[in-house]
């Protein structure tokens, strides 16, 4: 692929702010969305195994509902997280995302229909299962495996998204233009790396939740305690299989020695010896963001290398700077996210630890965040719509 091709499909118009910033964005909101992933993975994964237990099994029978329930609100969260990365990488990598979409058209208009079909069932899963204890296997399989085809789908775009130098040969095979949106790209040893992470990450959420709930009086220290060894033993197991399978792809392209890999190798290490020892999975989960971190920085390092080799350099982008949007963004993400999130983290935790009805209008944290997240936005409707009202009329003025 030459490099006038890349630059020439860059959006004249150019980027609003610093180029850095858009990355640093990107591999901050991918990091986040990939966490809700893998948990709704993982949690999914071991509900069902928990919908054949659950009958014969008393901790089974109190857990698979609070795993089903993980993985349901999860998958709503990552839907939300997946659009800040997309919107990031289309900033400045804009055309290794248009290409990839171009070629792989009909796919992303079923992953649309997978994501929304697989979400769909898995609220039928989530209710069969309440209503009878073990129901609802079937569904939840289905459920599982067309969310899992979801994912594989947004690997092939990522993947597809990486290669410029085979875009041509995609789209004109043997001379012949293929139109039809069918192109689909796989890294086997990448996507396996990626699944597997589900492993660990459901191993360290159930050392959460056990630690979570060691202080209410109405779950028995039996079940506690056996949360929080199911916990470890698939948190070592599966970091010693993520590890690998590391390891592995670092071998397949060349980067194992880079630092940035080493740095991954090190983090793992020493989650694995966290989990194991599970003084407290409240920092293990610090430690767990860390590596995810970097292992988002790890997917960034690859694709810049890759575009740079090709003359296409992101800190090169035309840039126009816009100082209200970026403003206006930033003010949002940072006070209004930040506060809305504190707001719904704070509650529930104190809903979880309250072992009945909790009055959240009588707590004074709660009621004070929830009053500063209903001021804020109504601060931010008003500026917004005053601030677009504004250059819309004198646009057209």
């Amino acid at each position: 692929m030459d490099a006038s091709v890349l630059l020439a499909l860059r959006d004249p118009a150019g980027v609003p702010f610093y180029p850095v910033v858009f990355q640093a964005l990107y591999v901050l909101t991918w990091a986040l969305h990939a966490a809700f992933v893998l948990l709704a993975l993982g949690s999914m994964g071991l509900s069902i195994v928990g919908t054949f237990k659950q009958k014969n099994d008393p901790n089974w029978k109190i857990l698979t509902p609070h795993l089903i329930q993980t993985g349901k609100i999860s998958i709503s969260i990552l839907i939300v997280l997946g659009v800040a990365p997309l919107l990031f990488t289309q900033v400045i990598y804009d055309p290794n995302w248009y290409v990839a979409n171009t070629l792989s058209g009909m796919w992303v208009f079923i992953f649309i229909y997978t994501l929304v079909v697989g979400y769909s069932m898995y609220y039928w899963y989530y209710y069969a299962n309440r209503k009878n204890a073990g129901g609802g296997k079937l569904i939840g399989i289905i459920s599982f495996l067309i969310l899992v085809c979801a994912g594989v789908l947004m690997h092939n775009f990522a993947v597809t998204s990486i290669m410029p130098n085979d875009w041509m040969s995609m789209y004109a095979p043997n001379g012949v233009v293929d139109n039809s949106g069918w192109t689909f790209n796989v890294d086997v040893i990448r996507l396996a790396f990626m699944v597997s992470l589900a492993i660990p990450v459901v191993g360290i959420f159930l050392q959460n939740y056990s630690r979570f709930l060691s202080t209410r009086k109405d779950f028995s220290p039996t079940f506690v305690e056996y949360t929080a060894s199911l916990g470890t033993n698939i948190g070592v197991v599966g970091l010693l299989i993520s590890a690998l399978a590391f390891v592995v792809w670092m071998m397949q392209i060349g980067y194992l020695m880079n630092p940035l890999s080493l740095a991954i190798i090190v983090g793992v290490v020493v989650l694995l010896l966290m989990v194991f020892r599970n003084t407290n999975s409240y920092v293990t989960t610090i430690v767990l963001v860390v590596v995810a971190l970097l292992i988002s920085g790890m997917r960034e390092l690859i694709r810049f290398d890759i575009m740079s080799g090709l003359g296409y350099n992101i800190y090169d982008y035309p840039m126009n700077l816009e100082i209200p949007t970026i403003s206006m963004f930033l003010l949002t993400f940072l006070i209004l996210g930040g506060v809305g999130v504190a707001y719904l983290l704070t509650m529930a935790w104190k809903v979880g630890k309250n072992e009945g009805i909790f009055d959240g209008s009588k707590d004074v944290a709660v009621t004070r965040l929830g009053n500063y997240t209903l001021s804020i936005m109504v601060v931010w409707m008003v500026i917004y719509f005053a601030w677009g009202m504004t250059i819309l009329f004198m646009n057209i003025l």
